[in-house]
């Protein structure tokens, strides 16, 4: 992919945000509390599961950095842990680690935004300040 490539997804998902995230929220939720017979077999494990999804359910979020970004970051870790909490109602395990990772996986997409934003173009880093170029 080239920088205008990269620079051109990066907008795309600051800009975009919100839908990402209520897309995102959606997904994990359907996914974490859908029952299952048996977990299905998936390359890399659990919890690496746990940790990308919630990067990337982060990290459009965390390019944006909209008014009340801290708030929302914790929205996403109360979200994760209110689904493990939920996950033994619904024939599914919840587990600490699993939480663990999902926090993980918030801080992740948080660390990956910070140059991933520097890739932005400067009037779009602005924007998402609140700032004007």
């Amino acid at each position: 992919m080239t920088q205008r490539g990269l620079q051109s997804l990066l907008t795309a998902a600051a800009r975009h945000w919100p839908a990402l995230t209520l897309s995102g929220l959606a997904a994990i939720t359907y996914l974490s509390l859908s029952p299952l017979d048996r977990l299905p077999e998936a390359p890399g494990g659990d919890k690496l599961h746990h940790l990308v999804a919630y990067a990337l359910l982060a990290l459009p979020a965390c390019l944006a950095r909209p008014r009340g970004f801290p708030a929302l970051l914790c929205l996403f870790l109360a979200w994760g842990g209110a689904i493990e909490m939920i996950q033994p109602y619904v024939n599914r395990y919840g587990e600490w680690l699993d939480f663990l990772a999902n926090a993980c996986g918030v801080g992740l997409g948080f660390v990956l935004s910070l140059p991933l934003r520097s890739l932005m173009p400067k009037a779009e880093r602005a924007k998402a300040d609140g700032r004007v170029a």
